[in-house]
């Protein structure tokens, strides 16, 4: 490139990390939202990396008619999930959009899982600290959840299949209405 010629596209400015607790956790899942397919390159998978975590404070919770859940500020609760790095600002976008008005995406410290426990984490071991960027319902949609867990095994068994399709537009997902981002703390 000569000198004078400048580059078309700005560069990514580094990587981000993510928690991601509900239908993110499953790789396949993000591949879909963040490049339209499940089935990527090796080369693009390589880019990432997931490992299981907690969440200390908030609490997971289905929402109303719909397959995902919302995590809300809770004193004394935990949130199982997984950690993701590797993420691109264009990844980032995506997710936002993905996500919508429903979400606020704020900045949290997890806890890597160094040995996962049972479905009530009796027996996790907490290993090192990662800062990462999660989506938190909003206040304003709090009303939308349900006084019931959120179950991902269920959506394993029962849901994943239709979150995985090539070309799936997810129902509600306005690109002029993503998540709110909040300024890192």
């Amino acid at each position: 490139m000569a000198a004078e010629e400048k580059p078309s596209v700005k560069a990514d400015e580094g990587t981000h990390s993510a928690f991601f607790y509900g239908t993110l956790m499953v790789p396949d899942v993000f591949y879909t939202v963040c490049y339209s397919h499940m089935d990527v390159a090796p080369e693009i998978k390589a880019l990432h990396t997931f490992a299981p975590a907690i969440l200390h404070g908030y609490c997971r919770r289905r929402v109303r008619g719909a397959d995902y859940p919302g995590i809300t500020p809770g004193k004394d609760h935990t949130v199982f999930g997984m950690y993701a790095s590797g993420l691109t600002q264009a990844n980032m976008n995506k997710l936002d959009y993905f996500e919508g008005p429903q979400y606020v995406r704020r900045t949290v410290e997890v806890k890597l899982l160094d040995k996962v426990g049972d479905l009530n984490g009796e027996g996790n071991v907490e290993g090192e600290a990662k800062k990462a960027e999660v989506y938190v319902f909003s206040p304003f949609h709090e009303d939308d959840l349900e006084d019931k867990e959120w179950d991902l095994e269920e959506f394993r068994r029962d849901k994943l299949q239709r979150w995985t399709r090539a070309g799936y537009v997810f129902e509600g997902c306005d690109p002029n209405d993503p998540a709110k981002v909040e300024a890192a703390v």
